[in-house]
């Protein structure tokens, strides 16, 4: 199939099945309710359209790396919900390529259908963008580790079924090297999750609290004190998944649409449009390129760390310029937000009311999967030799 039949394919499947209702919990971002979430998941999964990025044997595509492109902007431009990251593009990759016959077995299913859901348990209170210094221990009692520690910002850690933690079984010599990956039942006795209420009034961050959980060793990742191996395998597809380009492009066609309607925002604002949709194509271009390597077999590596800057920056570029285009609607939200250049008909509240949301959250996206200086730090040792 050509990629335009194939688009074609895309747009009359989401135009029959994409219904408003869940368009409309779309909005919610990682706030979004399970079971829309859950709905639209399973819909994917019947239509075997889950899983692009993975092996065929695992339940992949196929696709070409056009095809599947073509697939997440077609979704981000129609307004689909987000499919929750943590098991298909985070934890089922480790299992998959990492992960024992009988890992792959137990989570690799209920990944695929959505029936089971997935959190990350990496950062600490005091540990988030240096995570070798993480804290939370695992010592080791006949067939179970004993774990003990605290995890933070842990997204829709009270929705999930699963986390799947790094963990200290080490506590001499590097830091890097005493680390394990664990995956943990969070109906285990021990766990408390407390919810942390973000810049956008939603629920979607926890406290994640473990007081003497008892985990199967067999619930570990490969071997013991190697868990940083399989930790920054996961971290290269997260950085390749948060710089966000299809998402990046629908909100960009929007705001285009409204700066259309509105002679008033001027020069200063288009320049600063097209100057951010150029960006945008750039950053596309360089997801291409790390999508092809991780095609052909290859580890996303440290270009995943120049695509989640770039990416991220663009995004939070747009959701800026978007504040600016909601004029006074914004006002009561972001004052210092607001230009000179107030629209005089702004596209209206709900507009600015998401816009400001956006914002306000897409504060996170420089910092959350390992902070914008850290990633340069990465590119400055692993790439320039610095």
């Amino acid at each position: 199939m050509d990629n335009a039949a194939f688009r074609a394919e895309v747009r009359e499947f989401l135009e029959s099945h994409l219904t408003d209702d869940l368009r409309d919990a779309a909005q919610l971002g990682f706030g979004v309710d399970r079971s829309a979430c859950s709905s639209w998941h399973r819909t994917l999964f019947e239509k075997g359209w889950i899983a692009p990025e993975w092996p065929v044997e695992h339940g992949g595509t196929g696709w070409t790396l056009t095809q599947r492109h073509i697939f997440d902007t077609e979704l981000a431009l129609a307004g689909a919900p987000m499919l929750m990251p943590f098991g298909l593009q985070m934890v089922g990759p480790v299992i998959y390529t990492f992960g024992t016959v009988e890992q792959k077995a137990q989570h690799l299913p209920g990944i695929l259908d959505g029936s089971t859901w997935w959190c990350q348990g990496y950062s600490e209170p005091g540990s988030g963008s240096d995570l070798a210094s993480l804290k939370t221990a695992a010592v080791r009692d006949g067939d179970d580790y004993v774990v003990n520690g605290q995890k933070i910002w842990t997204t829709n850690a009270h929705k999930a079924d699963w986390i799947f933690c790094l963990v200290r079984t080490e506590f001499d010599g590097k830091p890097q090297r005493g680390i394990s990956f664990l995956l943990i039942d969070m109906s285990t006795p021990g766990i408390e999750v407390r919810p942390i209420i973000s810049i956008d009034g939603l629920h979607h961050l926890n406290e994640v609290y473990f007081t003497d959980v008892r985990v199967p060793a067999a619930n570990r990742i490969g071997e013991e004190n190697q868990g940083w191996t399989y930790a920054k395998f996961l971290l290269g597809h997260e950085r390749t998944s948060i710089a966000g380009v299809a998402a990046s492009q629908r909100n960009l066609r929007a705001l285009e649409s409204v700066a259309r309607e509105l002679p008033v925002l001027g020069g200063s604002f288009r320049e600063r449009l097209a100057d951010t949709a150029v960006k945008l194509d750039a950053v596309e271009a360089l997801e291409s390129r790390v999508l092809a390597e991780a095609a052909r077999g290859g580890s996303p590596g440290d270009e995943a760390s120049l695509l989640k800057i770039l990416g991220t920056e663009v995004m939070q570029a747009i959701e800026a310029l978007r504040v600016e285009a909601s004029g006074y609607y914004a006002m009561p939200f972001e004052r210092e937000m607001i230009a000179a250049e107030v629209p005089a008909d702004p596209p209206g509240p709900d507009f600015a009311l998401r816009a400001v949301s956006d914002y306000n959250f897409g504060r996170a996206h420089t910092i959350y999967g390992g902070s914008n200086e850290i990633q340069r730090n990465v590119i400055a040792k692993a790439v320039l030799g610095l």
